[in-house]
């Protein structure tokens, strides 16, 4: 089967000069090998910095229609890397980031993607539209990063790229497990998989237990079994529980990292696992009140690269704070108060508003308790609801997004050229076709 074409349901633009210039069409000369005049002679160097200013969508589109010498730079490892630093950096809207998710409470084979950009940007009547991808079972996002999502179908787990099309064969790894997460060891230049098995009994451990292990993805993908996981899902003594199964990684870091809190205390705090060193750390989160409701878990998240964290405070407003120098507790920031509103209310879930993303002019994407996307305006108090269209994504028996993000896991990804075969997978373009609505998957 053909990898389907890749949609494109909000456009592609260059930032240039303050000026947005098409990339989609009318291409310059100078990326087009089929004029009949002799291109302008330009440096390599200035080639590579050109290209480099074009988002990762429209190079892909680019990429088989240009000569041989565009073509292999554009699929190079190194270009990869050097186009998605200079994204992020420069202007991580760049690299068009997405939503991801799957459905949890029933085993639907597809992979619903929306664009964030376009939730921030489109009318209240004019929808965000959801496109899904389909695989050949039920599957689970265990993580992004760079561009990849890890996903697991039942024993095997494989990466893919939404954006190439790519697909990684896919890793047998087996057994039953529930904390598990991905993300990028940048010293070694490996991406890994960690997992908390539920193994009753077992060669490694006589008297049975979970077992903790690293997958190393590469040409000859490893694993290894570290220390333990220092906390057990079901705390006897209900001193503190893990708030988020999956970790949450924080770029630049190398870390995967669970809240931990308690509904009996106001503990809370960081577990984070180094995936350089392989090994675990804790550190403190921002007091909650003595008169707060103990029994509202806080929410974890990622705002511009940083840890973040949100509360619900004195039953009247949520307190959302983020850690500027990740690891130090004294740089907890608070960045916004944010009042109890109705429709994010009914019905009342023991959780608070979950960050999911925010931009530069202070307009905060959440996932409010009742399960709706919401737009919080940090500047004046105001709340938007953002009308996303999930009727083509295949899961029929859950509600549309637009009413609710009930029995759905989401991810945040950006668009990048990160292959799997830059770090030696092999790689195919068919395990995830674009998902055709009508097709019975139930």
């Amino acid at each position: 089967m053909e990898r389907g074409p890749i949609p494109d349901d909000d456009g592609d633009s260059v930032a240039r000069k303050d000026k947005a210039v098409t990339t989609t069409e009318g291409w310059p000369e100078l990326l087009c090998c089929t004029t009949t005049k002799p291109p302008p002679i330009l440096l390599d160097e200035l080639i590579a910095e050109i290209l480099l200013r074009i988002p990762a969508r429209s190079l892909v589109r680019l990429r088989n229609s240009v000569c041989s010498s565009f073509r292999t730079l554009i699929s190079s490892s190194q270009f990869a890397k050097d186009h998605l630093r200079r994204s992020m950096a420069v202007d991580p809207a760049l690299t068009h980031p997405r939503i991801s998710y799957y459905s949890f409470r029933h085993p639907y084979p597809t992979i619903g993607v929306f664009s964030i950009r376009s939730v921030f940007e489109n009318r209240p009547r004019e929808p965000t539209k959801v496109v899904a991808y389909v695989g050949r079972r039920h599957l689970r996002i265990i993580g992004s990063c760079n561009g990849l999502l890890c996903l697991h179908d039942r024993e095997r787990a494989m990466l893919w790229n939404p954006s190439t099309g790519f697909t990684s064969q896919p890793l047998e790894i087996g057994g039953i497990f529930y904390v598990c997460g991905f993300g990028y060891d940048h010293v070694n230049d490996k991406y890994k998989l960690f997992i908390n098995f539920l193994i009753e009994e077992n060669e490694e451990k006589k008297s049975g237990g979970p077992v903790t292990r690293i997958f190393t993805f590469g040409p000859k993908c490893t694993w290894r079994t570290i220390q333990d996981f220092p906390h057990r899902l079901y705390d006897p003594s209900k001193k503190a529980i893990l708030s988020n199964l999956v970790g949450l990684f924080v770029s630049g870091t190398g870390t995967l990292n669970w809240l931990l809190c308690s509904g009996l205390t106001s503990f809370v705090a960081v577990l984070s696992l180094d995936l350089v060193t392989e090994t675990y750390s804790q550190f403190s989160l921002p007091s909650r009140d003595s008169d707060d409701a103990l029994s509202v878990l806080p929410r974890l998240g990622i705002l511009r690269g940083c840890l973040a964290v949100c509360y619900e405070t004195k039953k009247t407003h949520w307190t959302l704070w983020i850690m500027k120098e990740y690891g130090v507790p004294q740089s907890w920031t608070k960045l916004a108060i944010i009042p109890h509103h109705p429709l994010l209310l009914n019905p009342p879930l023991n959780c608070a508003l979950e960050p999911m993303y925010m931009l530069k002019n202070d307009v905060l994407l959440v996932n409010s308790p009742n399960g709706k996307f919401v737009l919080c305006n940090l500047n004046d108090g105001s709340i938007d609801f953002p009308n996303i269209d999930s009727s083509d994504d295949g899961m029929t028996h859950l509600p549309p997004l637009s009413r609710g993000a009930g029995g759905r896991a989401f991810h945040i990804y950006h668009e990048s050229l990160v292959s799997p075969s830059h770090f030696g997978l092999p790689t195919c373009s068919s395990q995830m076709p674009l998902f055709k609505p009508g097709l019975f998957i139930w």
